[in-house]
Formats: structure tokens, sequence, C-alpha cells
């Protein structure tokens, strides 16, 4: 005769302790808040806020700074960097700028007939708003440690070419700019 009796499985079931998810869950919060701040060492969010870099950023763009970028490699030419200017935000604090570095130290700048030259080339930057550079600047000598940048529409942005900017000192540099975090639809890397 056949057994038809159903099988009996007993099945452990594992109680935790209320102390001991409260335990995990400092331990967890302690772990993320870590991995935080050391991520904020090498990586720092930011905002534009102006128009000085379209086409290539534009207003209220999310994104991402390599902060030790220049820890063991100098800035470099076409590099996008933030940096601390002396002038001065609405609330008296020192703003920040992001621009294009254009001259590096040693260069030699000129800026005639909406061109920028080289070290005595025509300095091709497809990059332009409009393809013109104002202002007027006659065989300028970077000086040594310090950097001539320029956002990429030119005709509004403050930059190198103006007294109030001026060349960007190595050690005002808060990072280059690398990743593109928002809007989403040209989130990337940037050149």
């Amino acid at each position: 005769m056949e057994d038809n009796t159903p099988e009996v499985v007993i099945v452990e079931v594992e109680t935790k302790k209320k102390g001991s998810t409260a335990k995990e869950w400092l331990k967890d919060t302690i772990i993320a808040l870590v991995i935080a701040i050391i991520v904020l060492q090498f990586i720092k969010p930011t905002i534009v806020k102006e128009s000085s870099m379209e086409p290539s950023l534009y207003e209220n763009h999310y994104l991402l700074l390599n902060k030790m970028a220049y820890k063991f490699d100098e800035p470099d030419r076409g590099d996008i960097i933030v940096f601390k200017s002396e002038l001065k935000d609405d609330k008296g604090k020192d703003k920040w700028l992001i621009k294009r570095i254009v001259g590096l130290p040693g260069d030699v700048i000129t800026i005639a007939n909406g061109k920028v030259q080289l070290n005595g080339k025509l300095y091709e930057e497809e990059y332009l708003n409009e393809g013109i550079t104002d202002g007027e600047l006659i065989n300028y000598l970077v000086p040594k440690a310090e950097y001539f940048v320029m956002g990429d529409n030119r005709l509004v942005s403050l930059d190198s070419r103006y007294e109030e900017v001026g060349n960007v000192e190595e050690e005002s540099i808060e990072g280059k700019a690398v990743f593109r975090v928002y809007p989403f639809d040209k989130i990337g890397t940037l050149d």
C-alpha cells in the first residue's frame, strides 16, 4: 500500500535582536560617510552659473571636478578649470569661475582682428560660440606658474583678457572639469 502522507519540512527562521540591527545600520552609515569623505577629497560637484562657456557648457549644467588632476600633472592647454577669482559674488565672497586654459607659462599670446595667435601661429578653436575673440592683446608673455584662461563665449566672458580676472595662478585652481552629470542627454566626459 502506498503512503500518501505529506512530508513535513521544518524551516528554521533566524531571528535577530533589535540591538544587532541598530549596530548594523550604524556601521553601514559610518562606512558610507567615510567613503563620501574620501570621494569628496578627489571629486567635487559643481554647477555652471553663467553663459561664458557656451556652447561647451550651459548654465545649470552639473559637472564633476577632478581635484587631484594637477597634483601629479601640469595643467594643459584646452583644459576646462574651476578657479577662485578675486571677483566677489552677491554675498561678498570670492567668486569661482570656470574657463578654458589657452595660454601656458611662457606662451606668447596676441589677440587681434577677432583671432588668437599663440606663439606666432593662429590658434584654432572649434569650440568657440561666435568664432570671434574680441579685445586686443599684443605679444603678451604668460608669466611662470600662471595660466591665461578664456571662456568659449568670448563676447560675454570675463577672463584673463581683463584686469578684474587676470591670469590664474596654479594654487587658485580648484580642479579640472572632467565629467558632465546633467543634463542627462549630454552626460559624459568633457573634451
